[in-house]
């Protein structure tokens, strides 16, 4: 694949502002009672009305997000107005604790069972705080993130369904989301906090859940960091790996490391060379890191996000470093995302492929996927891009 810059850049800018972007707009907006809906099939019809916390907080990131960083277009500011007014009302149980989801009209379906919500929705107000210049979303943003600060030692607290004690274990999830979500609430949080969490979550991530012999990153540890031989204890995520390395290349750059920039795109091959299907391409969606059969049955299936983050990894790794192995391996995920998750009939991308590679939901849209993972890689591997063109 010739290295064209200036064309990846032009691809990665159209996907995102003449397919994904209007996909959304155009289909997943409820103007009638607020939020979107995010269960689209193909064509974009909706084929169901509830709304799922982490999706609603995240669409809301999304269009602030590229009003704020990209282009101050009004009709992004009311669509993100439009999922921000709606979770504000509906989102949150007395203690202030986000749902997981609702129906239609904002009734909650779910108990705030998960850290995630909490999580997605300080993302989502502080850059609309950003994006609005109002006051008010910032305390939501404020109280989210103290939420999450508060809960990550127990994620699910009393909900939790593992018996106590036997068996603890601590999730790569947590750390990695606190890590990109602290970067994203810089502007509202104090210097030392800031410091703070990043430096502990990096240190947790890369210490605890790496395994230094394997260059592979383990989904669960125990409290200790180290490893139990079990289905949980075993398990590797590629998808997550791989995007908790691209946020601590973030981090690691902004304070100017190249050795933890190196370490984490060392990471990232590792976890490639690991989870890429040589018969059929693509990445697994999970794996045992011993060889067993895994407790997911839906261990070989390719989905969108884990090859969208994987190229963002790449796409950073080599803007930062130039590193071959980076540009070889992003051209092998480019050339399989593109021909097999983009659908240039209906637009936007699918989301969940079987091994072969086949379409196994045409869905665009629904309780896991929506407008989030897609369109930030869009815009993120175009100003990689950007970038590399403009140094070339």
């Amino acid at each position: 694949m010739e290295q064209d810059f200036e064309a990846l850049a032009k691809l990665y800018k159209n996907a995102l502002l003449n397919d994904v972007l209007p996909f959304w707009e155009t289909h997943s907006v409820d103007w009638e009672q607020g939020g979107y809906f995010t269960c689209l099939d193909r064509k974009g019809n909706v084929y169901d009305t509830d709304k799922f916390i982490w999706l609603q907080n995240r669409q809301v990131w999304t269009f602030s997000t590229l009003y704020q960083q990209l282009e101050p277009r009004e009709d992004w500011l009311k669509i993100a107005a439009n999922g921000a007014n709606f979770l504000a009302q509906h989102g949150r149980d007395a203690e202030g604790n986000w749902y997981f989801s609702l129906d239609r009209s904002g009734n909650p379906l779910v108990q705030p069972y998960n850290i995630f919500s909490d999580c997605f929705a300080a993302m989502a107000f502080s850059k609309y705080a950003l994006a609005s210049g109002e006051e008010w979303p910032k305390e939501v943003a404020l109280q989210a993130y103290n939420n999450v600060l508060r809960r990550k030692d127990n994620p699910k607290g009393h909900y939790n369904k593992i018996y106590p004690g036997t068996r603890p274990i601590r999730s790569l999830a947590v750390p990695m989301i606190l890590a990109n979500l602290t970067l994203e609430m810089e502007w509202l949080l104090p210097s030392e906090t800031l410091e703070q969490v990043l430096s502990a979550t990096v240190e947790e991530v890369m210490t605890d859940f790496l395994d230094c012999r394997s260059m592979l990153m383990y989904e669960n540890v125990a409290p200790d960091g180290s490893r139990f031989d079990s289905f949980e204890g075993r398990l590797i995520n590629p998808g997550h790996g791989i995007e908790a390395m691209w946020f601590i290349m973030d981090i690691a750059n902004r304070r100017g490391d190249s050795k933890a920039v190196n370490q984490a795109i060392d990471v990232v091959l590792s976890i490639l060379d690991f989870a890429w299907d040589a018969k059929y391409g693509g990445l697994y969606y999970f794996m045992d890191a011993k060889g067993h059969p895994t407790q997911q049955l839906e261990w070989d299936q390719k989905l969108w996000w884990v090859h969208l983050e994987s190229l963002v990894a790449l796409s950073m790794g080599y803007c930062l470093t130039g590193r071959a192995a980076c540009w070889d391996w992003y051209t092998k995920l480019h050339e399989y995302a593109w021909s097999h998750f983009a659908d240039p009939e209906y637009g936007e991308w699918f989301g969940y492929l079987d091994r072969r590679g086949e379409v196994l939901l045409n869905l665009k849209g629904g309780k896991w996927k929506g407008c989030f993972h897609l369109p930030r890689s869009l815009y993120l591997c175009w100003q990689q891009f950007e970038a590399l063109n403009a140094s070339s």
